[in-house]
């Protein structure tokens, strides 16, 4: 029987991923660069308050920021307030030699660290967060109207950069289509920071005017406006599959000092989704002389990488490569690319060979020089060139024979020649560095191991440990680490992998119904190889908590393998992630595990998870009984044509009508929970009213929520939303009545803010 119990464990566990220290301490090390990067702070929550920690890795220590107990009582005798040493009001500090300065009690406070007498100290106002600032501090920029304007903090002077922007030809923005305009009106900000990029040097900026003029109009209509009255019409810029206007971007070089303004001499580039700026797809070089930008063309089977003259505008191409499926410069779509221009060569990632590997050329003839790596592995990320030694740095994905999604730490010179693991475990190594790249900050860990936290030289020495993640308070509440499984998929040949987690309070002579929790990709992966569960995770471990057995999988088709395996998605995402892996995964795992009641499958999921709980019910009825798909998008023939195009194809209206649910609904036979939000600006709220209305014309029998106001990750309501999914799966595959229990609401923040848009 479900309790209430099992409800309150399921929402802490559901504030994990926002919450860092209420369940695991010392499990994130964000460090705060000081010294240019040769020191840093860091923060480690308890669940209660925070302690701060400072750390010398060229000196190999690591010890308290300040006398937390010293600091609290000098000041509190300052502020006349009771001040508790373990929960220090405030998250963040600014350190120099001889005192911490921070903000508490609406005021601004520095404190000596000889005397620890604090006393209030004349406020400098932190940076606007809609500024963007100069490496230098001298300047910021903003957005203002539709166009960019400067600002000197030292005096107030403040400046237009450009003067001819216009609705939907504005410079700075990114596209409308994935702008969050709803989040941002409820956390109260007008628009994101503009999308720009300085100069080393801080004498240019780098930004594009945003031309949107031709693109598909969408409308939202919110019932109930914050500000009351009338109903509201939305109107947001969202290009769908097929159409023939998308956004695009046109380079822009502006001169801070003189209001100089260089068009790039090229054609604007393509951006249906995100700001090339703001992905990192366009960069300075390092002395300021150029500007370096990828393109790809609408099929994605070209990428390109070309050098803008920052002072004439002139465009060269660097060099190119094209191939028979996209021509990706990162197999997740939101990282930045692997790409690295040093001063006569770049490092260039390309999948040629069949796995994702570093390939060097010849800046200025194109002329292709070596092959840097190689191997049935695949390059995650560049993380320091080392030209003067000729040496390359960069986490590698496949070196693991246990997990080949585990990153190991690895060098090679640029020669190709001396390849060496830094990391010679078998964990996943999450990498940070500073802008000194004098060491590294590593976090080891696996989704049944806390992470251990230290910094290490180049040479793979451990200078100083930081952190091993305590999970006493996890375990405390019936958490157990889930199960990191290999199966075979659909095929019966290729290995697939994914996580079990067994239900609070497991007792193996009972049989328990089992819940999929779905995302099928093909952009990101659904499970990842290290300890945190993240965005992604969010829901395993709250079902696992209500007595449900909770499995996820990454089938053919997501990222982190081969090619070969990534383009199993191209032109299926009907498939969603390959769901036909999903079922042979569920039968295989219960053929040793007769605790596991296949006749009681559920699944559960979010956005693309949506879809693919609803896929799942419609491809493979013998298997999902019971469904609850939030925010679904169910109709890719209504949805971003980025997504779309970019997996299934650029010109390919079979494939994005296989990818439609609506088509299917009269397939439906289990049971269904639909839930979207009114104003849900990335999948539409009609995607899910669509859905419905086939439903009903099929005369089929579901259960629909529409939330007022919400927004895609229903971030002000997260635990009203979680719940009925709960309570639908708790009536519905374990045939009881869920318990009266009342969630407290999480509230948003900017942590909260940062896991679930990460």
């Amino acid at each position: 029987m479900t309790t209430i119990q099992d409800y309150q464990a399921a929402e802490q566990l559901l504030r994990r991923p926002a919450r860092p220290g209420e369940l695991v301490v010392g499990d994130k090390v964000k460090p705060q660069w000081i010294d240019g990067g040769r020191r840093f702070w860091y923060r480690v929550s308890n669940g209660v308050g925070a302690r701060f920690v400072l750390v010398d890795p060229a000196a190999g220590t690591r010890g308290p920021a300040f006398d937390h107990g010293r600091l609290a009582a000098g000041l509190a005798a300052a502020a006349g307030q009771q001040v508790d040493p373990e929960a220090l009001p405030f998250n963040a500090v600014a350190l120099s030699g001889s005192a911490v300065e921070f903000v508490a009690f609406g005021e601004f406070w520095r404190c000596h660290l000889d005397s620890y007498a604090c006393e209030r100290a004349e406020f400098t106002p932190p940076g606007n967060p809609l500024e963007v600032p100069s490496p230098d501090s001298k300047v910021a920029v903003s957005r203002r109207g539709h166009d960019l304007w400067a600002r000197s903090p030292s005096d107030g002077r403040e400046w237009a950069l450009t003067t001819d922007g216009e609705p939907a030809y504005q410079y700075g923005s990114s596209p409308e289509c994935l702008g969050n305009g709803t989040l941002l009106r409820k956390i109260g900000l007008p628009h994101l920071p503009p999308a720009v990029a300085w100069s080393p040097d801080s004498t240019k900026v780098l930004t594009h005017r945003t031309d949107e003029r031709e693109v598909r109009q969408t409308h939202l209509v919110e019932a109930r406006p914050a500000h009351g009255g009338a109903p509201q019409l939305h109107t947001q810029r969202y290009p769908y599959a097929g159409d023939e206007s998308m956004p695009r971007a046109e380079l822009v070089v502006l001169d801070v000092a003189t209001g100089a303004v260089v068009r790039a001499q090229a054609e604007p580039l393509l951006m249906p989704m995100l700001s090339p700026i703001m992905v990192k797809w366009a960069w300075w070089a390092a002395d300021s002389s150029a500007v370096y930008y990828l393109s790809q063309p609408r099929d994605r089977r070209t990428l390109t990488l070309h050098r803008l003259d920052p002072v004439t505008g002139e465009v060269t191409t660097v060099l190119s490569e094209t191939g028979p499926t996209r021509v990706e410069p990162n197999q997740w779509m939101y990282e930045p690319p692997i790409v690295r221009v040093l001063a006569d060569e770049v490092l260039w990632y390309s999948q040629r060979d069949g796995w994702g590997h570093l390939y060097r050329y010849d800046l200025h003839t194109g002329e292709l020089l070596g092959q840097v790596t190689a191997g049935q592995w695949a390059v995650r990320k560049i993380l320091h060139v080392d030209e003067a030694e000729r040496v390359v740095y960069f986490t590698a994905a496949g070196l693991v024979d246990a997990d080949p999604y585990r990153r190991t730490v690895c060098r090679v010179g640029l020669d190709g020649s001396g390849f060496a693991r830094l990391t010679d475990d078998d964990l996943d190594h999450v990498v940070t560095t500073p802008d000194t790249m004098e060491y590294f900050v590593d976090s080891a860990s696996t989704v049944d191991t806390p992470p251990v936290s230290r910094v290490r030289d180049w040479s793979g020495r451990v200078l100083v440990e930081l952190e091993r993640a305590d999970v006493s308070k996890l375990t405390a509440i019936g958490w157990t680490p889930p199960e990191r499984f290999r199966v075979k998929a659909a095929d019966g040949v290729t290995d697939i992998y994914g996580v079990l987690y067994r239900p609070r309070g497991f007792d193996p002579e009972r049989r328990y119904p089992v819940v999929d929790t779905v995302y099928p990709g093909p952009q990101v992966n659904r499970v990842d190889p290290g300890f945190d569960p993240g965005g992604m995770g969010l829901d395993a471990e709250p079902l696992a908590a209500l007595g449900f057995v909770v499995v996820a999988v990454d089938g053919r088709g997501t990222p982190g393998r081969s090619k070969a395996f990534h383009d199993a998605s191209y032109g299926h995402l009907a498939d969603a992630g390959c769901l036909a892996d999903h079922v042979a995964a569920l039968r295989q795992l219960a053929e040793t595990r007769p605790w596991m009641d296949l006749d009681r499958v559920g699944a559960f999921g979010h956005s693309g998870g949506g879809f693919a709980t609803v896929r799942a019910m419609l491809d493979f009825p013998e298997v999902y009984k019971v469904g609850v798909a939030l925010a679904g998008s169910h109709d890719a023939r209504h949805f971003s044509l980025d997504f779309v195009e970019t997996y299934d194809g650029a010109d390919n209206p079979d494939a994005w009508a296989r990818a439609s649910n609506v088509d299917l609904a009269d397939r439906l036979a289990g049971r269904l929970l639909l839930i979207h939000g009114e104003m849900d600006d990335r999948v539409h709220p009609d995607h899910t009213l669509r859905l419905a209305d086939r439903l009903i014309a099929a005369d089929k029998d579901f259960e629909l929520l529409i939330v007022p106001g919400a927004e895609h990750a229903f971030i002000d309501c997260l635990h009203y939303v979680r719940k009925r999914g709960w309570d639908f799966l708790v009536r519905e595959l374990m045939g009881e009545q869920p318990p009266a229990y009342r969630p407290a609401p999480i509230p948003i923040d900017a942590e909260l803010l940062s896991e679930l848009f990460a």
